[in-house]
């Protein structure tokens, strides 16, 4: 199955996925960069993507603790993830997603 990325300089990177990994493992395994600090806990905010819009509808729904911190976030949007909560399925085949800004990005955002 395929997770198609498209980083921070606007390249789109075509994955090969694995059933049951996260969006995160996937994305840091091909060596797109992503800090993704807490190592998949949702803690964090550092795996941040924004999911295609066509895709939005086929995610289960955050949970609670996912949803603090995307609103931690400067640039999270009704299309944010945290990529560590995501896991790929064959639903999922040719998910895409957008890195969001590095933590150190959202945080000077918030100060501006």
């Amino acid at each position: 199955m395929k997770l198609i990325v498209t980083d921070r300089d606007g390249r789109e990177h075509i994955l090969e996925a694995l059933e049951g990994w996260r969006v995160m493992e996937v994305i840091r395994d091909w060596g797109v960069p992503m800090k993704a600090e807490c190592g998949g806990s949702g803690i964090c905010g550092t795996c941040h993507v924004h999911v295609d819009p066509d895709w939005v509808g086929h995610l289960h729904d955050p949970n609670d603790d996912e949803l603090d911190q995307l609103d931690q976030l400067a640039d999270a949007d009704e299309t944010s993830r945290l990529s560590c909560q995501i896991l790929m399925s064959d639903e999922l085949d040719g998910l895409r997603v957008k890195l969001g800004a590095e933590a150190a990005d959202s945080d000077e955002a918030k100060a501006a």
